[in-house]
């Protein structure tokens, strides 16, 4: 049972890991936005940038690691 709900949480294609950066990049931007509110300026500028660093940053890494998964599983498959 444990094993099928730990299922819900892999992500095995592009399109889920597009949708999952997409939630990822809206959470940043309303995060940026609060910044620029909160610290107007220079400061709030830089924050907003090191969100959005951090979504391209995330995103880069799951899609290596989705095809570093998928060519593991040919791999295997290929055995």
């Amino acid at each position: 049972m444990l094993k099928k709900i730990g299922r819900l949480f892999v992500i095995k294609t592009r399109f889920e890991a597009c949708l999952i950066i997409y939630a990822l990049a809206v959470g940043a931007m309303a995060r940026g936005a609060a910044y620029l509110h909160e610290y107007p300026g220079v400061g709030g500028k830089l924050l907003l940038l090191a969100c959005t660093g951090s979504v391209f940053l995330a995103g880069a890494k799951i899609f290596d690691c989705l095809r570093f998964e998928q060519a593991a599983a040919a791999a295997r498959q290929a055995e």
